[in-house]
């Protein structure tokens, strides 16, 4: 039999100076990005990876899904980096539209990629994933790492336990996410998720089915409209 009284419990750091110096650069930080981001409009954010290149056929997807998703009249937001969020930004630029960054402080500098027409900087990660959720109607997963799969699942808790609205969530590239949707299927098989959690996602390589489901399930569903342009005052001497 276990003796509970034999058990001594171990002790730490715990500077309240520490903690609060941190609890403040958090705040800091987190209006900054509010301050930052207030006005680029309703968005899609993008995951995907720093590492392929402008060659990969992966970046030519995400920049053609960008720009198509663009053209419905969302900012395209991602994490401002190299690979496939670059190419993300550069479709939104290709037809006209807004491209936005949120970029990570790291020991090896990530350098905004040129395609941004605002970013903003954040030291923790959690707090980059606060702006890239913040703002967004939609979220799209293109291939990528360590990152790309937090980022993803960080957006499909949120949607499963109701913090966020149902908003829809693409994942592209089949062959690359195979043996993701078979854990998501097993997850489903043993019961450690629910009976339609499966449904939350949708599986593509067709980006006009992802066009058809983001008119349903964000325009439509949440009412978006066209913004409406602002008229000049000719009598100020105005023009457009």
């Amino acid at each position: 039999m276990i003796n509970k009284a034999e058990i001594q419990f171990l002790d730490g750091p715990q500077s309240r100076w520490k903690e609060l110096k941190f609890t403040i650069q958090t705040m800091t930080q987190l209006i900054h990005g509010f301050r930052a981001l207030h006005f680029v409009g309703p968005c899609i954010t993008i995951f995907g990876s720093a590492r392929f290149k402008e060659d990969h056929p992966y970046y030519a997807l995400t920049r053609k899904a960008a720009a198509a998703f663009a053209q419905l009249g969302f900012t395209i937001l991602t994490g401002g980096g190299p690979g496939l969020m670059e190419a993300a930004n550069r479709g939104a630029r290709d037809v006209g539209g807004r491209s936005v960054g949120c970029n990570i402080q790291l020991p090896v500098e990530q350098q905004p990629n040129p395609y941004l027409d605002k970013w903003v900087y954040m030291k923790q990660f959690f707090l980059r994933k606060v702006l890239l959720v913040k703002y967004s109607f939609a979220f799209v997963v293109m291939p990528g790492g360590y990152g790309t799969m937090d980022e993803y699942f960080e957006a499909l808790t949120l949607i499963q336990t109701h913090k966020i609205k149902d908003f829809p969530i693409i994942i592209f590239g089949k062959a690359y996410h195979q043996e993701l949707i078979a854990y998501i299927a097993q997850m489903k098989k043993d019961q450690t998720i629910g009976e339609n959690d499966n449904r939350l996602f949708l599986v593509t390589d067709d980006i006009e089915e992802a066009v058809a489901l983001i008119r349903e399930k964000s325009i439509k569903a949440y009412g978006l409209k066209p913004k409406n342009k602002i008229r000049p005052f000719k009598w100020l001497f105005e023009r457009s």
